[in-house]
């Protein structure tokens, strides 16, 4: 049997790849090629790396190379009893740019969208609600800051009504963020004054 063009392999595996589309592949095929092979074969062997050694936090979801959970969970400057739920690690390293914010965090990994058929098995939402059950975390405050938008807002409906029967104060993330945007496009100052006017949910 004849084996594929490893150009062409290269080329459908990138175009897999958000926001590249065959043209861009190929350029960056060509842009590979046209460069010293060593930059390839390091690119391949952190790739490889990648794949064999970051996985999610099992507290946070967040991804680590750590065996007992991410820099953020194992920090002990952190406040554990404020919870932050966000749906993507872009929209956590946005809030982490602003350094407003030293509670820890629970990534959702996407927000609910049942046109799509992204149900809440799909996101960290049953780990969330574990990790609220166990009474060893102790959080005594919990900040939605899914995207306003349409899905996030949906998503942190969704979760402050699974969360009504721990007791446990929500609050929701305030102004400045505008509708329809996502929090990693927002600017520090906005998202600084998003965390520290968030109100009641």
């Amino acid at each position: 049997m004849q084996q594929q063009d490893p150009v062409k392999r290269l080329m459908e595996q990138l175009s897999q790849l958000p926001g590249i589309g065959e043209r861009t592949s190929l350029r960056l095929v060509l842009h590979m090629l046209s460069s010293a092979r060593e930059s390839m074969y390091t690119l391949a062997q952190t790739l490889t790396e990648v794949a064999d050694r970051v996985k999610e936090c099992m507290t946070c979801a967040m991804l680590t190379t750590e065996e007992n959970g991410c820099s953020i969970c194992s920090s002990l400057s952190r406040d554990r009893t404020i919870l932050c739920v966000v749906a993507s690690i872009q929209d956590l390293m946005a809030i982490e740019t602003t350094a407003e914010f030293r509670g820890v965090y629970h990534v959702l990994h996407g927000t609910l969208a049942p046109m799509d058929g992204i149900g809440p098995q799909d996101l960290r939402i049953p780990s969330l609600l574990t990790r609220l059950s166990n009474k060893a975390e102790a959080v005594r405050e919990i900040i939605l800051a899914t995207p306003p938008t349409v899905e996030g807002e949906a998503t942190a409906l969704y979760l402050a009504e699974q969360m009504k029967g721990f007791g446990i104060p929500i609050s929701r993330i305030a102004s400045g963020v505008p509708v329809g945007g996502d929090l990693q496009y927002a600017d520090r100052l906005t998202l600084s004054r998003s965390m520290q006017l968030r109100r009641g949910f």
